[in-house]
C-alpha cells in the first residue's frame, strides 16, 4: 500500500511541475502576424474574438480529493478485512488438507469404520436386510443390470 501512496505522491509532484511550467509560458497570440499571412481576415477576427472572450475556468478539486481520500480509507479497511477472512479460510483449508493427508488410505478402511463414521448407512443396511431387499435404489438406472441370466 505504501508503494501506491508513493506513486500517487510522485504523480502529484509531476503534475505540479508541469502546471508551473505551463503557467510560466507566454499565452499571448500574435493575431497581427496571422492577419498578414492569411487571406481570410474574418476567420482571424473570429479567432481573436473567441480567444479574448474565453476565460479559464477554475475548479474546486479539494472536495473531490477529500472524497477520493475517504474512499481510499474505506477501500484499505475493506482490503484488510478481506485479508483477515482469506487468511482464516487458508488456515481452515490447510487443516482440511492435513486431515486428508493424515487419513488412512481407502484400502485400509473396513465396513465397521464406515459404519462408525456414518451410522445412517448402518441403519439403512439393517433395514434393507430386515425387509429382504437387496437392491440399492437408483443403482440399475445408473449402472444398468449386470445380471448374467
Amino acid at each position: 500500500m505504501a508503494s501506491k501512496a508513493a506513486a500517487k505522491a510522485v504523480r502529484n509532484s509531476d503534475a505540479h511541475v508541469q502546471n508551473a511550467t505551463l503557467k510560466s509560458q507566454p499565452t499571448t497570440v500574435d493575431f497581427a502576424h496571422y492577419r498578414s499571412i492569411l487571406r481570410n481576415q474574418a476567420l482571424v477576427n473570429e479567432a481573436e474574438k473567441l480567444f479574448t472572450s474565453t476565460k479559464p475556468t477554475t475548479y474546486d478539486v479539494d472536495s473531490v480529493v477529500k472524497a477520493i481520500d475517504a474512499f481510499q480509507v474505506k477501500a484499505v479497511a475493506k482490503a484488510e478485512e478481506t485479508t483477515v477472512r482469506i487468511n482464516e479460510e487458508l488456515k481452515e483449508l490447510q487443516e482440511t488438507l492435513n486431515n486428508i493427508q493424515d487419513a488412512r488410505s481407502f484400502d485400509d478402511l473396513t465396513v465397521e469404520d464406515i459404519g462408525d463414521a456414518h451410522p445412517h448407512l448402518r441403519q439403512t443396511v439393517e433395514t434393507m436386510m430386515k425387509k429382504g431387499k437387496w437392491t440399492v435404489p437408483g443403482y440399475k438406472e445408473k449402472f444398468g443390470d449386470l445380471a448374467l441370466a
